[in-house]
């Protein structure tokens, strides 16, 4: 198969990575890719949020099978369109999208299909809200309605954190995702992320992670995209999971489907788990990143099979086989991120460290400059490794990290602390 992956971040370059050790994969290109995925794959340049451009150029370089890591251009509409033209695509449609491109969207679904999740209001104006914020008191989290890049929820500890984001969001502060605001309930418990697969009808399970979106240590500091993540994460036990299964996935999926607009693809849950009950804290339409990179890691070739098997409506007859194993990433970030950094500095060290299927680094924000790897993003590394133990594979993990030579970047210490 020739197989394009749209994206340029760790999440693809770890899709990249599965996809290219599945002997059916004959072409590989990501587009437009980052400096790590060009060493396993061709990078193209190509306007991803663009339909239209997407199928011209999938059908000018005969592409089979068109697999779309991000949120964005899902939210524009380039699976509807690539189905539109006959082409096999992952990913759902831009009605389905909503799920992430609207919080208010998914709790609506919620409310419809029952699923357990925090009480919450919606405002598309500042003074309502902030009056809402006053009469509930905190901690309180609030969110911007539409995408903002994984940075559009605050959880507010204090009464002015939460009026102060109100101003934030309804003065710009993440342009159109903004424009309207759920305010929600603050729910206690332990975070679990637990990804599946539908094909509109079927589900299957593609495994559970724990991502750490603090930037510093001890979990203080900004939220952010995410530093790192773990695989599997042990507050999803059996019994938890198939409850999460039964009363919010399941649901979900079938209300999704009764309003004529299937689910096709890999739906992200974020869970909030409190004395064995989950309730849904998000849903997000792609893989998460870092978590993506743990599960590639842990799924190696067949990641493939179970992506085509999703978009051909097969899922019925597919299995994912686990290994007894455990994953981490680390994000190695740059100095000041989430907040404003400097793009440019040299990253060395990397090719001394190993490359195989229990060792990789994957690239988030990075360039080639002068034959050079250069940070080009906030989120710049992904190094991830997996062992027979969690412990084994933070060893793994931080080892790698010492021998990395970029003074410009930090990441934290303490990836996995809640399972260790």
């Amino acid at each position: 198969m020739n197989i394009l992956i749209l994206g340029s971040g760790g999440r693809e370059h770890a899709l990249a990575w599965a996809v290219k050790q599945n002997p059916k994969c004959d072409r590989l290109i990501v587009a437009p890719g980052n400096a790590g995925i060009a060493a396993i794959a061709e990078c193209a340049q190509l306007a991803a949020e663009d339909g239209g451009a997407v199928v011209t150029f999938a059908e000018e370089n005969a592409i089979d099978f068109v697999i779309i890591g991000p949120e964005a251009p899902l939210a524009a509409g380039v699976a509807d369109r690539l189905r539109e033209a006959g082409i096999l695509c992952f990913g759902p449609s831009q009605a389905a999208a909503q799920l992430e491109a609207s919080k208010a969207f998914t709790k609506e679904i919620c409310d419809a299909s029952g699923a357990p999740t925090a009480a919450y209001a919606r405002f598309t104006e500042a003074k309502p809200a902030k009056a809402y914020i006053k009469a509930q008191g905190a901690p309180i989290v609030v969110k911007a309605d539409g995408l903002a890049a994984g940075k559009g929820v605050i959880v507010a500890m204090e009464e002015e954190d939460a009026l102060a984001a109100i101003d934030d969001m309804f003065g710009g502060e993440f342009g159109a995702a903004g424009a309207e605001v759920v305010i929600e309930e603050f729910m206690e418990g332990e975070e679990a992320s637990f990804f599946v697969l539908s094909d509109g009808e079927n589900i299957l399970p593609m495994g559970t992670a724990q991502d750490h979106k603090r930037a510093y240590d001890n979990d203080e500091g900004p939220n952010t995209g995410g530093m790192g993540a773990y695989s599997p994460a042990p507050v999803m036990t059996d019994e938890v999971t198939q409850k999460a299964i039964d009363e919010i996935i399941k649901p979900t999926v079938a209300e999704m489907a009764r309003r004529g607009t299937p689910y096709q693809g890999v739906l992200y849950a974020g869970f909030m788990i409190k004395d064995g009950q989950p309730r849904l804290v998000e849903y997000n339409v792609r893989f998460g990143d870092p978590e993506c990179q743990v599960l590639m890691m842990r799924l190696g070739a067949q990641a493939l099979d179970l992506l085509e098997a999703c978009a051909r409506g097969e899922l019925d007859s597919a299995q994912a086989n686990w290994a007894d194993d455990h994953a981490m990433t680390v994000v190695l970030a740059a100095e000041g991120y989430p907040g404003a950094y400097e793009k440019g500095s040299v990253i060395k060290g990397l090719d001394d460290l190993p490359e195989d299927s229990s060792h990789m680094v994957f690239h988030a924000g990075t360039a080639e400059k002068d034959g050079q790897i250069v940070a080009n993003g906030g989120r710049v590394l992904n190094v991830t490794a997996r062992g027979a133990s969690l412990q084994e594979a933070h060893d793994a993990v931080y080892e790698m990290i010492g021998q990395i030579d970029w003074p410009e970047g930090f990441c934290r210490s303490d990836i996995g602390w809640r399972a260790l």
